[in-house]
């Protein structure tokens, strides 16, 4: 919370930034700037960082209401009726034994190994000891995503969503739920705090949003993090001993992770320049077609959607498709219309590689050679298929110009977890 140098006694208040010779330190996000920079014409210096949180300046102070957690008690709160495999239990148990012991850990779970109700019973322990919780996630979809699924599995409780484009006023709740720009706004807010999805971007490539997880946590708190493809950062905390870890190869359902078909194209760039659909990529949406079969377009680049679009259109007069990247105003409201199967393709950039669940779907990814997909992204992308347990299989196709190292190295992860998961 930001205000000006006000008396005000019931409030802990701290300067908004710090002056170091000719350095300008903001204490909200931790950037730090030439005073020369970020001067104002009144003498002042500004934080440009954090411009979209409200424009703090050098005379301003940040201030915090006191964590008093008192919130209604709750002997059983969580209402969810499933059960957990004998490894997810097992995995739950070692999230909440951390969670009594404040001690921060790592969860290491194969795309679709149900991470979201590994977390149920540790989090309804919290819940019922008074504790706050937060759980952040560096995509809004995947917030989206996990609203309904938390709110259904903890129905006493009212959980607040937070994330840039929304309209519901901020209450205080004893469960927070929100995008991990987000945590910005708290000060030694959380006892238990989960950062979802954690080696994604942004989070992955911004430290102030690293900076923004640990100043959100209580000084006592703890910090659990999720992931399919965990960094060599958060491995070496482990190693460290700074980190304890569980880990999961195995997916809920008992099947394995897909295995990608690496499918040549030299020429597909070329082809699309002269407004035409690889004659491979034809063949595959031909028969996804011919069998009513939903299914990810993956590109590599926004400037590849609109002449993608024209020849899909052009090509598959019948084909019922959205594109969509990350600043798509309509990305929400598209990405529902896949979910409830009122489109048969989303064609995407990577905004969607990763925390969003469609039922009984193919991906495909175009110029997967491309240095844009990553190792990490090419699993998460393949790991979108066979995530339900009424369609535990499916297809995935990466469509290349020549086949790389991450495209080596994404393939040989996959088998290996799928070797170590017993298969």
């Amino acid at each position: 919370m930001l205000a000006t140098a006000n008396n005000i006694p019931h409030l802990k208040r701290r300067p908004a930034m710090m002056i170091k010779g000719r350095w300008v330190y903001c204490n909200r996000c931790r950037a730090r700037h030439l005073k020369q920079q970020v001067q104002l014409a009144d003498g002042r210096y500004y934080c440009p960082a954090c411009l979209l949180l409200g424009r703090i300046c050098s005379d301003d102070y940040l201030v915090s209401l006191p964590e008093p957690n008192v919130f209604s008690h709750s002997e059983q709160p969580l209402t969810w009726k499933g059960q957990l495999t004998h490894d997810q239990q097992a995995a739950a148990q070692q999230i909440k034994a951390n969670f009594r012991k404040r001690q921060d850990h790592l969860l290491w779970a194969v795309t679709g190994a149900g991470k979201t109700e590994m977390l149920f019973p540790g989090l309804a322990w919290a819940l019922a000891q008074g504790l706050r919780i937060g759980v952040a996630s560096p995509r809004v979809d995947v917030c989206l995503e996990l609203f309904p699924r938390f709110q259904a599995a903890f129905s006493q409780h009212t959980i607040m969503l937070l994330h840039g484009r929304q309209t519901e006023p901020y209450h205080y709740s004893q469960f927070v739920l929100c995008t991990t720009h987000q945590l910005l706004r708290f000060y030694h807010a959380f006892d238990i705090l989960v950062i979802d999805e954690v080696d994604a971007f942004p989070y992955a490539q911004d430290p102030q949003l690293a900076f923004a997880t640990q100043q959100a946590l209580k000084t006592d708190g703890a910090r659990l993090f999720l992931t399919a493809t965990p960094s060599k950062q958060l491995l070496y905390q482990v190693r460290l001993g700074k980190l304890t870890l569980s880990y999961l190869p195995k997916r809920y359902h008992g099947y394995p992770l897909p295995q990608p078909k690496i499918r040549l194209c030299f020429s597909w760039q070329k082809q699309l320049l002269h407004n035409s659909l690889p004659p491979l990529l034809k063949q595959l949406l031909a028969v996804k077609l011919k069998q009513q079969q939903h299914f990810l377009l993956f590109v590599p680049r926004i400037a590849l959607l609109p002449s993608i679009a024209k020849l899909l259109h052009q090509t598959f007069p019948e084909l019922k498709f959205a594109t969509v990247h990350a600043s798509d105003p309509a990305r929400l409201e598209k990405v529902e219309q896949m979910r409830q199967q009122r489109l048969d393709c989303l064609v995407t950039t990577t905004i969607l590689e990763r925390g969003v669940t469609f039922a009984g779907i193919d991906v495909i990814v175009l110029g997967s050679e491309d240095p844009v997909f990553s190792v990490a992204a090419l699993v998460q992308m393949a790991g979108r298929v066979g995530r339900k347990a009424a369609h535990p299989t499916g297809q995935v196709d990466f469509i290349c110009a020549g086949v790389t190292r991450s495209l080596q190295q994404a393939c040989c992860q996959i088998k290996k977890l799928n070797r170590k998961a017993g298969f």
